[in-house]
């Protein structure tokens, strides 16, 4: 459904997007991270077709971004960084000028406006300038009219950005719905979204792809994978007793939270003979958790990893 192939992006001597190829099938949600400056949104606007490639090619459904525009853009729909739209138009006049731009008369074109108005819960703003809306009400507004063709292919960058946790929510419902057959493609500096929404995740710092893998695998590269975290009310006797533990290599007490993290030695279970020497040694523990792993930690890892690399 996407394909890049080396795409590239320069601005003079800068390069901000440096020869990005991965291909992307039907169904699946990618999460596309990095930090700020690394290149998500630049890559995600040649790939709608907003930005022409200084090298490099994309495909969209087969049709090239560039040379077959018209189609590709006809089978995507763009959320853009920021939810751009007009701002002396209402919700209800902005809808209708997008269905229109997408070429939808008649029954459809109503069925469309009334479909995507419900989903985004829009009906209480459709007579307000968009300009007099909050920040989440045109975030909102700006994914209706990215939908409102029942695109093949999304790219939505930040689509959740100034919402409130329940707004959130119901925008990671929408996309998991959506998802099943669609393909998506969701910008994020919000980590816990890759485990909400995304089947796969692409993380890029400096204009280059640094990691390619599932949410479940980047976990698996954190320390914390498979290591035990614990909070007890006698902390220096919890941390000696995990000191006991064979397969234990090292026990950490959080400075902040006060949580006990017992690491286990490479290729080793630990939780079991932790919970059962508790048990035995009578320590009263109120919270035992097997983590999967931390993936701010592995973010981090690998952008900051990268950052140095481009300074030295």
């Amino acid at each position: 459904m996407i394909e890049t192939r080396q795409l590239t992006k320069r601005y003079g001597d800068l390069t901000a997007v440096d020869g990005i190829s991965f291909t992307l099938e039907p169904g699946r949600v990618l999460g596309f991270l990095g930090p700020n400056g690394a290149g998500k949104s630049t890559t995600m606007k040649m790939i709608a077709g907003f930005l022409a490639p200084t090298s490099g090619t994309a495909s969209v459904c087969g049709h090239d971004v560039v040379d077959d525009a018209i189609a590709a853009k006809r089978v995507i729909g763009y959320l853009p960084e920021g939810a751009p739209s007009y701002g002396e138009m209402t919700p209800r006049q902005f809808l209708g000028f997008v269905a229109d731009v997408r070429g939808l008369t008649g029954a459809r074109r109503t069925q469309r406006i009334d479909d995507v108005i419900e989903r985004l819960h829009l009906n209480g703003v459709l007579e307000q300038p968009i300009e007099t809306l909050s920040k989440g009400f045109k975030r909102r507004v700006g994914l209706a009219q990215a939908i409102i063709h029942d695109p093949q292919v999304l790219i939505l960058d930040e689509p959740t950005d100034g919402l409130d946790p329940n707004q959130k929510h119901e925008v990671r419902a929408l996309i998991n719905a959506m998802a099943k057959d669609k393909t998506i493609v969701v910008s994020t500096h919000i980590l816990e979204e890759v485990h909400a929404v995304c089947s796969r995740a692409i993380i890029i710092a400096n204009g280059k792809i640094l990691a390619d893998a599932t949410p479940a695998e980047l976990e698996a590269r954190s320390r914390y994978h498979m290591a035990v975290s614990l909070t007890a009310a006698n902390m220096s006797a919890a941390k000696e007793a995990l000191s006991r533990v064979a397969d234990v290599a090292a026990v950490e007490i959080d400075p902040q939270d006060h949580r006990i993290t017992a690491f286990p030695k490479p290729g080793k279970e630990i939780f079991a003979p932790i919970s059962e020497l508790l048990k035995t040694q009578g320590i009263a523990v109120s919270e035992l958790q097997l983590e999967s792993g931390r993936l701010d930690e592995v973010f981090r890892t690998i952008t900051q990893g990268s950052a140095q690399e481009a300074r030295a």
